[in-house]
């Protein structure tokens, strides 16, 4: 059975290695990006199963890529990360972690 694939897309380098490095230990293949070019350049090269995304990047609103992801890879579960309150939703594909608790919840959906 081959390893789940992470993508954690976020310009705070430290933050990609602490969730890079969480994920590995848990036995997934687990990369980081710091901008949304280099982000969907991994994202469709890799296909992960998981792509963690961060709004603010340096090249632009991560989040307004989000259409974009679960339309040409319904395979990948898209997680929206902010530091601010955002809308809810109930779709199983898409889901929002909110900054700095992000480490707490990753631990209640990767047990």
């Amino acid at each position: 059975m081959k390893n789940k694939k992470v993508l954690i897309v976020d310009d705070e380098k430290d933050f990609g290695i602490l969730m890079t490095t969480f994920f590995v230990k848990k036995g997934y293949e687990a990369c980081s990006a710091t901008s949304i070019y280099e982000g969907m350049k991994i994202l469709e090269e890799q296909r992960p199963d998981y792509i963690f995304l961060d709004n603010n990047l340096p090249d632009g609103l991560g989040w307004s890529n989000a259409t974009m992801v679960l339309e040409k890879y319904p395979d990948t579960h898209l997680i929206l990360m902010s530091a601010l309150q955002v809308p809810t939703t109930s779709s199983t594909r898409f889901s929002i972690l909110y900054k700095p608790n992000i480490v707490v919840e990753l631990e209640k959906m990767f047990p």
